[in-house]
């Protein structure tokens, strides 16, 4: 995920420019509305409304961090908002650098902890405002978020953090098998037999065997992908949505897209990744051939890309060994794509 960052002053631009320079941990573009700014080769001067840019930077699933007044952000993002599990991170900074504050998506976007990250190298303080953090209570968006779960009915977050909150306990069913051994489990919470015979508050399954107040299922299916070089992203999308319709999968419960390293600037899969939401992972061709199995190979790929086959082995390599295919590798008007089913599990320590 980018993080962009506009300003208004030119005190705000020197300050975006110190956040690029010590922020190293995501890609980070400039941006500016300051008239004095215009021929700044430090930050693009943005022409249109700040709505405008706004909607256009969380139709790209980028981090939004505004360097000015909370109004300002807040009237931008306003529009463009969705739901709680697919807006982009809105943060604010003021122009001295004294606070950040997450004002969109704390948990599932990630706002909270990338304002404690910026705030840590900028020497700034964090203002975090939801309540389960600030009560260093068990939050389930930022447990699932954290273990790979897709959450399956975002009404039920807010019934579990009132439960919380309310110093009530919350029972949790986890499919067979899939809970980590050792894991601690938080005092808010009471582990139940799986599959429930009675209803619970939360269920982590990938079928929904029981009844719930809110359903986490894991994103445990992973797209590996090769293409030839500049194909359209609409015909890229195109292709991932017939192939994951035939399999029965949901875009929501993709964990990963996965090519060679020499495809991570291809525009089709990094547009398919900002708009899902979806991690996008490259391997180089060394990496890829460490991958042990019988693939459907070709030489022209090979003579391309120093390895046999991209679509099978990226797949696999992305499910770190603990994965198998699902579908096998299927060519299309220049793609080709496989799909590996990953083993999950969770953790309540979010490791």
């Amino acid at each position: 995920m980018s993080l962009s960052v506009i300003s208004f002053t030119e005190n705000g631009l020197a300050l975006s420019g110190k956040v690029r320079e010590t922020f190293t941990a995501e890609e980070v573009n400039l941006f500016t509305k300051c008239s004095f700014a215009r021929e700044s080769a430090e930050a693009v001067y943005v022409e249109e409304s700040t709505g405008q840019w706004a909607g256009k930077q969380m139709e790209e699933g980028n981090a939004l961090l505004f360097i000015g007044a909370c109004g300002i952000a807040v009237r931008a993002a306003a529009p463009w908002i969705k739901d709680k599990l697919h807006d982009s991170p809105v943060l604010v900074m003021d122009e001295m650098g004294h606070f950040v504050i997450p004002v969109l998506s704390g948990h599932m976007g990630g706002a909270n902890e990338l304002a404690e990250r910026i705030s840590k190298v900028m020497g700034a303080v964090p203002v975090i405002t939801t309540a389960t953090d600030l009560n260093r209570k068990f939050a389930v968006d930022l447990f699932a978020k954290r273990n790979h779960l897709a959450i399956a009915d975002r009404e039920g977050i807010a019934k579990i953090s009132s439960k919380i909150l309310a110093g009530e306990k919350v029972t949790v069913s986890v499919e067979y098998g899939h809970l980590r051994s050792g894991a601690d489990v938080p005092e808010e919470l009471c582990l139940r037999e799986y599959p429930p015979q009675s209803p619970v508050d939360i269920l982590i399954d990938a079928e929904g065997q029981g009844e719930c107040l809110i359903h986490l299922f894991p994103k445990e299916y992973v797209i590996g992908m090769g293409c030839r070089k500049g194909k359209e992203p609409e015909e890229i999308a195109e292709f991932i949505r017939h192939c994951l319709k035939k399999n029965g999968i949901a875009a929501e419960q993709v964990y990963a897209l996965a090519s060679i390293d020499i495809k991570k600037e291809e525009q089709g899969f990094l547009s398919w990744s900002r708009k899902e939401k979806v991690p996008f992972y490259t391997y180089s061709a060394v990496e890829l051939l460490r991958i042990e199995g019988e693939f459907h190979g070709s030489e022209f790929v090979k003579k391309q890309t120093g390895v046999d086959n991209v679509c099978e082995r990226a797949a696999l390599r992305a499910c770190a060994g603990k994965g198998k295919l699902l579908q096998e590798k299927q060519a299309e008007h220049g793609m080709t794509l496989a799909i590996a089913k990953r083993e999950w599990s969770v953790s309540f320590d979010g490791e």
